[in-house]
């Protein structure tokens, strides 16, 4: 896939450029059943598949205070879309100026004379352009005027069917409740944070018996506080583990934190860049009489994780 951060480094138009546009926030199976369409058009004319994305969110430049935490930062998004089999990925900075931009304008002169595009695949609710003027209706009149096609494509539903519709929205809704299991299935993978393994309190391998890595998070969104069965990536290899969301209670410490232990693991990862996927929600955080108790509960956890990982 190539990379480009800036319609500047868009010098001359693409072959015959299939294109999609959107935040892909998540980039769950439903944005990826739209990529497999552009790719798919764009094999059979022999053009370019091409995505169009936004950095950062719009959300954060036009709601600077109370939007959304985001599902994927910057650089899980484009390690998943470059996974997809999409040829480029175009990511324009997004700023009052260009949120300024009529839609007539952006379909004229940045997607036909700039991107070159033939055929653009849309979700059936898109809108884009100054104050979301830009919508089906007006992409299917400028593509008989400039001969482009439009072609809308189907909401997709959940494995489970309990849902309607797959949506960033849904999704965030998940996380915070801590259903991850049912997060899996909109994304086609486990629910991941990243994070830097930073000095903890000391906790836990001294008194408790599980020593724990304390991450520095990366990620806005985190699921609901509780226990959970996860597997780590580290060091270029996966590991399983119990991850404890919460502000541990038993010692009345009131600081949230991420801590993570890694089953049959003893390396020294201090300073370490992690990621943990959530695999699921074992219980809540609770407080316990005593470290004893405490360290009982753990144990009960860590063969819960167990179980659960290995089946």
């Amino acid at each position: 896939m190539e990379l480009i951060d800036s319609l500047d480094k868009v010098t001359s138009p693409f072959k015959d450029a299939v294109v999609t546009i959107g935040n892909f926030d998540g980039f769950h199976i439903g944005h990826q059943a739209l990529f497999h369409q552009v790719i798919e058009k764009a094999e059979a004319i022999n053009g370019t598949s091409i995505a169009i994305t936004f950095e950062p969110h719009p959300i954060k430049v036009l709601k600077q205070n109370g939007h959304p935490p985001l599902i994927t930062l910057y650089e899980q998004k484009i390690e998943l879309i470059s996974r997809s089999g999409i040829d480029v990925l175009i990511c324009i900075p997004f700023t009052w100026e260009f949120a300024d931009i009529e839609a007539s304008q952006f379909i004229e002169d940045i997607l036909i004379q700039q991107v070159g595009m033939k055929a653009i695949v849309i979700g059936k609710d898109y809108t884009f352009g100054k104050n979301r003027e830009g919508n089906f209706d007006l992409l299917k009149t400028f593509g008989n005027r400039l001969d482009f096609e439009v072609i809308v494509a189907d909401w997709i539903s959940p494995p489970n069917g309990h849902e309607k519709r797959i949506s960033s929205t849904r999704i965030r809704e998940l996380v915070m409740a801590g259903k991850v299991s049912g997060v899996q299935q909109m994304l086609g993978r486990h629910y991941q944070i990243r994070g830097t393994v930073k000095t903890g309190r000391n906790r836990g391998g001294k008194l408790l018996g599980f020593p724990t890595a304390n991450i520095n998070l990366y990620d806005e969104l985190c699921p609901k506080v509780g226990v959970y069965a996860v597997t780590v990536e580290c060091k270029g290899s996966k590991h399983k583990g119990v991850a404890n969301i919460g502000y541990s209670p038993t010692f009345d410490d009131h600081i949230y934190t991420v801590e993570v232990h890694l089953l049959d693991f003893s390396d020294n990862i201090y300073g370490e860049k992690i990621r943990v996927n959530f695999v699921k929600r074992i219980r809540d955080e609770k407080k316990f009489s005593g470290i004893t108790e405490l360290s009982n509960q753990i144990n009960k956890d860590v063969d819960k994780a167990r179980k659960i990982l290995s089946s």
